[in-house]
């Protein structure tokens, strides 16, 4: 069985990206792109070890390696790639692993079924890549014609034998850069093998990839939808607090935290869709810690579940099961304030209210019912 470490290159300023920080740190549907970079080849293959290469001033990566649950360490990089690449590499003198794959931290599609070809490629060859066919015509810039048989697309990751590929490296004149380390081992002599690449594996480099990358993630999700339901009595006295809205009436929810059911009975309906119980689950109501407790502290929570599921709520509707107060004069407010909450547009949260024509408690004005449905995207 082969020992084989992995060098996830971080370290670059993603210029093109058109971001105010570097595209690794990009949050891709409640993830950032290295920690799904991370999580997705920790997930592809076994590792042995894993080395994270930074830039220098950087100080979010272990936060990241730290939400991921990945075993890695960071290293500072240089000021080009092949410059960190080295850096890895010298970082895994000690432990001396038999194949070293070197992958950029901004394809986090990469496969299992890549992983498997290089390991295999491995086994016969001195170093390997995943390459794809150019399919559309090539041209050069005063419109000459090329033959794009002769003419791969590179991908990453490039595996290699270890011990060959860090004596090319050190073979290396200083300050030389190259495309990739293909090169670098084509240069030194070794023997090479392209394996099948995978459209899916594309490097996010400038700002429609972003798009391009969420849609891809939104294509391998399938959709949950939870329901939830709350009832709070009325009694007199207080504020009364409703989605998150407060209302003074004269009288206000009667429960352990500040009652509001409206956002008690969403806060249910998110972690139903996910699949993680209820709010009494969470937030025990003999807990003191929560007596008086706002809601929003609730529905809070619920949003961090649904980031750390990598999933995204797509839509909130809710009902308010009432004869008093009157909704319809604070119903914009509270879309307003269960949108910011959720991190949704207006357009995505829907609040209604009904009554049950005086029959039962809430016909009888003795107190108010809630209920909800959320709409989520869950990763397979």
């Amino acid at each position: 069985m082969h020992k084989s470490a992995l060098i996830l290159v971080a370290a670059g300023t993603g210029s093109r990206a058109g971001q105010d920080y570097p595209k690794q740190y990009y949050s891709l549907v409640g993830k950032s792109i290295l920690q799904r970079t991370l999580e997705n080849c920790a997930k592809s293959f076994k590792f042995s070890e894993i080395i994270c290469v930074i830039a220098k001033k950087d100080n979010r990566a272990k936060d990241v390696i730290a939400k991921s649950g990945v075993s890695a360490q960071c290293i500072k990089g240089g000021k080009t790639r092949t410059d960190s690449v080295r850096a890895g590499l010298k970082a895994l003198k000690e432990s001396a692993p038999d194949h070293v794959f070197i992958h950029d931290a901004a394809r986090p599609f990469v496969s299992k079924l890549t992983m498997d070809a290089l390991s295999e490629a491995l086994e016969k060859y001195d170093g390997t890549a995943p390459a794809l066919p150019v399919t559309d015509a090539l041209k050069f810039l005063d419109g000459r014609s090329a033959d794009r048989d002769q003419f791969l697309r590179m991908q990453t990751p490039q595996a290699f034998h270890y011990s060959k590929i860090m004596s090319a490296f050190e073979t290396l004149e200083e300050g030389a850069q190259t495309a990739d380390d293909i090169a670098i081992a084509k240069e030194a002599g070794l023997s090479l093998k392209f394996v099948d690449g995978d459209e899916r594996n594309f490097k996010i480099t400038y700002p429609h990839d972003f798009e391009k990358a969420e849609y891809m993630m939104a294509a391998n999700s399938y959709t949950a939808v939870g329901s939830g339901y709350d009832v709070h009595q009325f009694e007199d006295g207080g504020t009364m607090m409703l989605c998150g809205v407060a209302i003074e009436c004269g009288y206000r929810l009667k429960g352990h935290s500040d009652a509001d059911a409206g956002l008690h009975s969403l806060t249910d309906a998110i972690f139903g869709a996910l699949g993680l119980g209820d709010i009494g689950d969470h937030f025990p109501p003999t807990d003191d810690a929560h007596k008086n407790q706002d809601s929003a502290v609730f529905l809070t929570a619920a949003m961090d579940a649904v980031r750390e599921r990598g999933a995204v709520l797509q839509h909130v509707d809710l009902t308010l099961i009432c004869e008093q107060p009157k909704i319809k004069p604070h119903r914009e407010a509270m879309r307003a304030r269960i949108a910011d909450l959720c991190g949704l547009t207006l357009q995505r949260v829907s609040v209604k209210a009904t009554t049950t024509e005086k029959l039962g408690f809430t016909g009888r004005k003795e107190g108010l019912a809630a209920q909800a449905t959320a709409t989520l995207s869950i990763p397979s």
